[in-house]
């Protein structure tokens, strides 16, 4: 049957090899940001929905932050991602993390901060896209998509202008108003990462030969001593991505002891909607999920801007998918947890009573892997039952657990980078 066939082909194609980079990712989950935050913007307008502020803004600030630390892609132009850009982008994510966990604090702060961001950044990619002879004026030359993506740019950054001198006046438009810019915004993302993934299949990017890695490795070696923050950060992507879950687990951790002794408030909705964001970019960008690794596929980019779109929601509107959100993470850890330590040592006793062919000798670096992934799983499957379970266990020994998660995934990143040294292709290991 002609029907039979254009399913299995649409389902082969969802599972192949998606070809998404991750500044495409980035943006899909800007735009789905964007996209809500204008829809939901109706509905808060009237009253009918609530709205939280302080874990917008802080949201936007941990995605911006996210790129600045995984590609060097700041709002104001692309930089080099050197280990001072890296602080900062983590300086960065932790005010956000900051004002989604704790209501009101920082609200007024937030809101001025990204204010700046879209103002004074859109300003200056506007600048850098219609005075720089490497972009606009090139692009408008050659017919095709890099005329597009001139639009694209260019709409995305007047946009995004206008957003910010918005967000530092509220008044200046009306709710309504607002919405509608807010979507055309998130749209704007939407085409810009088209365009961008076209252009990535018309001109390959090239490969960097040797005289340019001589000066690379020139350059660097020129910023020694004090400078040496400002050499390039030899950091892949799943250990930038496992140093920033650890800050965040590791500071939510801290931050709940004080929150269970009464002194602070506290917003559930911030939290896990961050949360789950976060869980969105690295399956997006690595197909890492909680349950595993699995290939990028189109079907796990779906998957992934659902979740995103899930955490952006929690994030804006709180108590509307609180208690849906509290058992989807819960589930995904116990059950992610369980099956990670299950796929890491049935093999191993099966083989008990078969002595190996010859003697294996396993690197120092990998069984201290081993370990800190096996007690990493012990403290999810924790985390996960303590979700599943609210007040099986004390809010203090969840904050207990929270720190210990955080921390095992500083230990992680660190073995990851030293494995990836070891490795002469330079190929990121997978856990």
């Amino acid at each position: 049957m002609p029907s039979d066939r254009l399913r299995k082909q649409s389902i082969a194609k969802m599972r192949e090899e998606s070809d998404l980079s991750l500044e495409i990712v980035i943006l899909l989950i800007l735009g789905v940001f964007m996209l809500l935050f204008g829809l939901l913007l109706f509905k808060i307008h009237t009253g009918d929905l609530p709205y939280n502020p302080d874990s917008t803004y802080g949201l936007f600030l941990v995605i911006v932050s996210f790129q600045v630390i995984t590609m060097g892609k700041t709002p104001f132009g692309d930089l080099r991602r050197s280990w001072a850009l890296v602080i900062v982008g983590i300086c960065t994510a932790i005010l956000g993390m900051a004002a989604c966990f704790i209501p009101r604090y920082f609200t007024e702060f937030v809101r001025v901060l990204v204010g700046i961001v879209l103002f004074a950044g859109g300003i200056a990619l506007l600048i850098q896209l219609f005075f720089s002879e490497k972009k606009a004026r090139m692009w408008m030359k050659i017919a095709g998509v890099l005329q597009q993506l001139t639009i694209a740019c260019g709409l995305v950054y007047a946009l995004t202008v206008a957003s910010g001198l918005i967000t530092l006046l509220p008044g200046l438009t009306t709710d309504t108003q607002t919405a509608i810019l807010l979507i055309i915004y998130g749209m704007s993302f939407f085409y810009l990462s088209w365009c961008i993934r076209k252009v990535a299949r018309s001109y390959p990017p090239e490969i960097p030969n040797d005289s340019a890695l001589s000066k690379l490795n020139s350059d660097n070696a020129d910023l020694k001593g004090r400078f040496r923050f400002f050499r390039d950060a030899s950091l892949p992507l799943l250990p930038a991505i496992l140093i920033l879950l650890g800050i965040l687990l590791t500071f939510l951790g801290l931050l709940l002891f004080p929150v269970n002794l009464g002194v602070i408030a506290f917003s559930p909705d911030g939290q896990l909607g961050l949360l789950l964001t976060i869980m969105a970019l690295q399956m997006m960008a690595l197909g890492d999920t909680p349950l595993g690794k699995y290939k990028r596929s189109l079907l796990m980019i779906i998957v992934g801007i659902v979740f995103a779109a899930l955490g952006v929601v929690s994030c804006i509107v709180p108590g509307i998918l609180t208690g849906m959100i509290q058992i989807l993470l819960g589930l995904l850890n116990t059950i992610g947890g369980a099956a990670l330590l299950m796929k890491r040592f049935l093999p191993i006793l099966r083989e008990i009573g078969t002595p190996p062919a010859a003697p294996v000798i396993v690197p120092a670096i990998l069984k201290k892997l081993t370990v800190t992934q096996t007690v990493l799983n012990l403290v999810t499957i924790a985390f996960g039952i303590s979700m599943l379970i609210p007040g099986l266990v004390s809010g203090l020994l969840i904050a207990g657990i929270l720190v210990i998660n955080g921390l095992l995934l500083f230990i992680l990143a660190s073995f990851l980078q030293q494995l990836t040294g070891m490795q002469p292709s330079g190929e990121q290991p997978s856990i």
